[in-house]
């Protein structure tokens, strides 16, 4: 209660005297900081607005031409030819101002209406010279400095299905190829160019044609499970633990994620160059903290705040409110540390129906928006609710330890899997972003996939990692730097009143959500034999050798190729987001088979890999520079809907994947870890992660032998 006490500014008591007022001095000035900083950010982000609004003008510029054109009048020079006496005569201002007033007054608009000029034409050049996108396809390219990016292009009809015939031509027969070719020329001559009008008028019309609909359509209306479907998680430093104590290493990282957090709102990064030549849409950015998904009934939506001063922590199936800042400051770490330590010692146990709560977010979303609208929309269960959807992330301090152990080779698939999906119920799949710490010190993170994509989130986890070693840092005890405050409120208990229905609900979602856990067949592992110095020294792409070891490896453990999927950026477009990568192409395929044919010479085999790379360094190109195939479909598939008209070939193209057995799914692979893939016993032969990882380990060896790249017998 005496905490509860001191939150208030102010208390009063009637008495027969009259009504007796106590102020609380301390509560006072607790809202006057946060006043001050509230108006602080809204002063900061005016300024930036302006800045970036003017950009590539500054106010230095209008400051100059200003004392230029004023100090010709001085001097009796027009610079304007006659422009500034045209405006000195329309001015209302005579009988206000004498002749030098008026002419100084018309100097000064006219020099505004220069700098504005100026900047209107520097940015329609700069347009144009981010528009040209050649240096992608040189060997050197120039250096261009820009301030705003182009829309993404729509591709022309022809291009896209000329582009989807030769990328399927590997994988159907001849007589599927002609019937594909037959209803993709009929698209192309009859829908496609109407489709196509519409798709280019919405072009002009939207920020970006594509990814609006694209997080609707592909994110927010999918009724399944974000666990495991879409979420996707991070990881630690694999060999380096810069303390063993959890509540220290929560403390620095959220500290450091906070700070990041700071500099993001006030816009202090640099913009993330592309090959140091041009700058990448930073839009995704913007939703990064303070975002949570909100179920809905036919589509979810994204909840966006533009602060959020606490934080949400998980801890033995209990939930908990920290707050970030004290006097209108940002908590140091070592009070952090304190404030997690104090919920870790907490030995309360959980609420009914608390423990597994957090299932709902990782079962499908219809049920839990219905049970989020039927016993989260009033009393405490809305306001505990209202504090983890609201909060800046979400904190789990996890109970068991995780990490890479090299004694144990399973041990880099069990951390993998306890951030993919954990127990199912210790990760709060909606919010943004959740941060794992473990009790030995190790972390990791799960994201939210709607709202940015995985570099978003590597942007932020580099930043936390290098700021949690090479800046903040430990004590010796392992502790974080500094002396805890003692006088701070404890970490608030979130406090639940779940029916029997409601627990109902959140069983059969944990019910649903176990299911598709132990359906996750998940090999990751360390490859160590070579790097990527070394294939660039055979003047090859690593993103190119990964991908046709992909190719290789799922051939000699399926018998046959499959759609593969590989996620390209966008972003030199504004608002840009990914493009697919077809990477089996026909090149892919050849040299895959003559790995196998015993009659091709190691150099021909050669030859074809290198024809396979740089084929997939076209295809990548490609997709970057807004020449893709499937984002283009996307949205005419979308818009043929909208028009209410049906395409043979458009469905065709939509259910190619779909009409293919689980493990001809298109493959997302991920560095040089192999897909998590889902178990289907009726397959012959069965799915094995293993063994796929082995194969893949044994394509990336073989591959290399070719290139006569002797790999390194001690592990990096």
């Amino acid at each position: 209660m005496a905490e509860a006490h001191q939150a208030v500014a102010f208390q009063f008591t009637v008495t027969p005297d009259g009504v007796d007022f106590r102020l609380s001095q301390e509560a006072l000035k607790q809202i006057y900081l946060s006043g001050v900083h509230s108006w602080k950010k809204r002063f900061i982000r005016l300024k930036n607005s302006f800045l970036t609004g003017v950009y590539p003008g500054s106010p230095s510029g209008w400051l100059a031409i200003t004392a230029i054109t004023v100090g010709s009048t001085w001097v009796h020079v027009d610079l304007s030819r006659g422009t500034i006496s045209r405006i000195q005569r329309h001015l209302l201002t005579s009988c206000y101002f004498n002749l030098r007033q008026q002419t100084l007054l018309s100097a000064l608009l006219f020099s505004t209406g220069v700098w504005i000029l100026g900047i209107w034409l520097r940015r329609q050049m700069l347009k144009l010279l981010l528009s040209y996108h050649g240096w992608m396809f040189e060997p050197h390219a120039s250096a261009l400095f820009q301030t705003s990016l182009p829309k993404l292009p729509v591709p022309r009809v022809e291009d896209t299905v000329q582009r989807y015939l030769k990328s399927v031509q590997p994988l159907l027969d001849k007589e599927g190829f002609e019937q594909m070719g037959a209803l993709a020329r009929d698209f192309q001559q009859k829908l496609g160019p109407r489709l196509q009008k519409f798709l280019v008028l919405k072009s002009w019309w939207a920020t970006n044609y594509v990814s609006d609909w694209w997080e609707e359509y592909i994110y927010l209306r999918g009724r399944g499970p974000i666990m495991v479907n879409s979420n996707y998680y991070i990881m630690d430093f694999l060999y380096i633990t810069p303390t063993p104590i959890q509540a220290a290493r929560a403390g620095n990282c959220v500290h450091a994620i906070l700070k990041y957090r700071r500099q993001l709102d006030r816009e202090e990064f640099e913009p993330v160059m592309a090959l140091g030549v041009v700058p990448l849409c930073s839009y995704q950015m913007e939703r990064m903290f303070n975002t949570t998904r909100i179920p809905g009934k036919e589509a979810d939506s994204l909840l966006h705040l533009t602060d959020s001063r606490h934080l949400a922590v998980f801890h033995g199936g209990r939930f908990f409110k920290v707050w970030l800042y004290q006097g209108g400051k940002q908590l140091p770490p070592r009070d952090l540390e304190m404030q997690f330590q104090r919920i870790l010692d907490d030995p309360s146990p959980p609420q009914p129906g608390e423990l597994r709560l957090a299932a709902l977010t990782a079962g499908s979303r219809v049920p839990w928006a219905e049970a989020r609208a039927k016993f989260f929309s009033r009393g405490k269960n809305r306001a505990s609710l209202d504090c983890i959807e609201r909060a800046a992330f979400f904190l789990v301090l996890d109970e068991k330890a995780q990490g890479f152990s090299p004694e144990r080779e399973e041990s880099l698939s069990e951390y993998a899997k306890s951030l993919l999906h954990g127990r199912c119920y210790d990760r709060w799949f909606d919010k943004s972003f959740t941060l794992v710490v473990y009790p030995n010190g190790k972390l990791g993170g799960n994201a939210e996939h709607s709202w940015a994509d995985a570099p978003i989130m590597g942007h932020l986890w580099e930043f936390m990692l290098a700021t949690d070693q090479l800046q903040l840092g430990y004590c010796n005890g392992g502790h974080c730097q500094g002396v805890p405050n003692t006088d701070l409120l404890r970490p608030q208990r979130l406090v639940w009143d779940l029916p029997e229905e409601c627990i109902q609900a959140i069983d059969a979602a944990y019910g649903e959500a176990q299911a598709l856990a132990d359906e996750v067949d998940f090999c990751c592992f360390c490859f160590s034999a070579f790097g990527k110095g070394l294939i660039k020294k055979c003047r090859t792409s690593p993103d190119s050798f990964i991908q046709i070891a992909l190719q290789l490896a799922h051939f000699r453990d399926r018998g046959h190729f499959c759609l593969t999927y590989e996620a390209s950026m966008t972003r030199l477009f504004r608002e840009g987001r990914t493009e697919t990568v077809r990477s089996c192409t026909g090149e892919a395929t050849a040299f895959v088979l003559s790995m196998s044919d015993p009659n091709c010479s190691p150099l021909d085999r050669l030859q074809l890999f290198q024809e396979a790379a740089e084929k997939h360094q076209q295809m990548y190109r490609l997709a970057m520079t807004g020449a893709g195939i499937d984002r283009h479909l996307f949205c005419l598939y979308v818009m043929s809907r909208y028009l209410g008209v049906k395409s043979p070939f458009l469905d065709k193209v939509r259910g190619a994947a779909e009409s293919l057995p689980s493990p001809n799914l298109p493959l997302r692979p991920s560095g040089a870890a192999p897909p998590a893939l889902t178990n289907a016993p009726f397959l012959h032969p069965p799915q094995d992660s293993k063994r796929f990882g082995a194969n893949i380990r044994q394509a990336m060896l073989d591959i290399a032998a070719l290139m006569d790249v002797q790999p390194r017998q001690k592990a990096r």
